[in-house]
């Protein structure tokens, strides 16, 4: 592995305090060390700002860009990959964590199979950091077609080579934008591969867009009727698909944890 790549951390926040630090703590614990985090602060009214300031003093590594309104997640992380200066783009949101082995075993992954991009398994934790003994297995192979289908990439355990690919940004659309920017690299090389390793840790927030049914199917039809610009009929066609994909067939990534 090349130990020179330098990887940029993209961290988006809002809100944030009450995790923020753990999450900017697991990125300095991991053994790869040749990082910069640009955590985005989305306009917080709490004291997220602060908790970032303060972990900057002791870590020239982290940055901190601040949005002067709220403009939403996909905004403040096209900020940060704006500002990116590494050979690889990694994602990590205020509330997640990574596993200390996570760049270094990603990277050596993606330079043994010649990958642009790749993504690992994760496992779930509750939003006071319990496990719950579940993870969400990666797909070994990942085709432009099946991520169509619904977005089997874990935000916070996708990495892309932005030398080789130029870097790739989100639309500006509140949620669901990371679907997109994994759709908009998938459409480009075809397929990739993804790892079995649990690198990663998505916590399950109460009020989490995944919580709330009806508008993860609002914001799914417009990747598709935006983004994808597909058409009334054709938009209407893909959501039946993904209906039937994401409660019958990615379910089955969801598994019980192996200690």
């Amino acid at each position: 592995m090349n130990s020179e790549a330098l990887v940029s951390i993209i961290m988006p926040c809002y809100n944030s305090s009450a995790f923020i630090e753990e999450a900017i703590k697991s990125v300095q614990q991991q053994t790869y060390k040749n990082w910069e985090l640009w955590v985005i602060d989305d306009f917080s009214k709490d004291h997220t700002k602060e908790r970032v300031e303060n972990l900057m003093i002791l870590d020239k590594r982290i940055n901190l860009l601040n949005n002067t309104s709220n403009l939403g997640t996909g905004a403040a992380r096209n900020k940060g990959i704006a500002a990116a200066n590494g050979t690889y783009i990694a994602f990590l949101d205020a509330d997640d964590l990574w596993h200390a082995n996570k760049l270094h075993l990603q990277l050596d992954f993606m330079q043994t199979h010649d990958l642009v991009v790749t993504f690992s398994s994760y496992k779930l934790i509750s939003e006071n950091g319990e496990e719950t003994g579940e993870k969400v297995q990666a797909l070994a192979v990942l085709t432009y077609q099946k991520l169509l289908k619904s977005n089997y990439i874990g935000n916070l355990a996708g990495i892309y080579n932005a030398h080789k690919l130029g870097k790739v940004y989100a639309p500006l659309l509140r949620k669901r934008q990371d679907w997109a920017l994994w759709l908009s690299i998938l459409k480009q090389i075809g397929e990739t591969k993804g790892m079995d390793e649990v690198l990663a840790s998505y916590r399950i927030r109460n009020d989490s867009i995944s919580q709330n049914k009806l508008a993860l199917l609002n914001y799914n039809f417009l990747i598709y009727y935006r983004f994808l610009d597909q058409g009334l009929f054709r938009s209407l066609n893909s959501m039946r698909i993904f209906l039937w994909e994401h409660f019958f067939i990615k379910k089955q990534q969801k598994m019980p944890l192996d200690h």
